[in-house]
């Protein structure tokens, strides 16, 4: 078992975990050990069986009623935890029990379009609709708030005028795939 273990969280399409279990699969002293996702047709939990990583579904009741989460990841010997399109608020019990242990990547530049509810495609349509000329991602730790703990990296792009939504949307996950992983390295390495 490797000293640093990684569980990720995640709700949809599992892109961004794909990513980080792809740079981590043969590490030195990280691993990713753990997915747990929200959603039972999640794509993330096929892509955590094509890399060997157990996989466990929670529900929202659970996740914020009971510590069965805590004592699963306790369980698994989790250093450090991964938000990576994880759609529930974090609840302050797993805030308390990993102090600066938890990160999550947000799909503009914060502070600006985030908060409940600003989310994957929401977050870019709110961005054209205002016009913007740059948007990007946010790494950031976090706290009891949406989208509110202690950045760690902003990276922008241009917004053309002939982008759309989706246009932004494929920009910005290109951008999360270079660089999550590493800042998670980076993260894990200085905690």
């Amino acid at each position: 078992m490797k000293p640093f273990r990684l569980a990720i969280f995640a709700s949809g399409s599992g892109s961004n975990a794909e990513a980080i279990m792809k740079f981590f699969e043969h590490h030195a002293i990280i691993e990713v050990a753990l997915i747990i996702s929200n959603k039972e047709n999640a794509g993330v939990i096929e892509k955590a069986k094509q890399f060997d990583v157990k996989s466990l579904l929670i529900n929202k009741e659970a996740f914020y009623q009971s510590r069965a989460v805590l004592q699963i990841l306790q369980s698994h010997g989790i250093s450090h935890i991964v938000l990576a399109g994880f759609l529930l608020l974090v609840p302050d019990y797993l805030i308390k029990a990993y102090p600066d242990k938890i990160i999550n990547i947000h799909p503009s530049l914060l502070p600006k379009f985030g908060g409940k509810g600003m989310y994957g495609m929401h977050v870019h349509r709110a961005v054209i609709t205002a016009k913007e000329n740059e948007s990007g991602l946010t790494i950031h730790l976090v706290n009891e708030h949406f989208d509110d703990g202690e950045i760690l990296l902003q990276v922008k792009c241009a917004i053309e005028t002939n982008d759309s939504a989706e246009t932004l949307a494929k920009k910005v996950l290109q951008l999360e795939h270079k660089h999550y992983p590493r800042v998670i390295a980076d993260w894990v390495g200085h905690s």
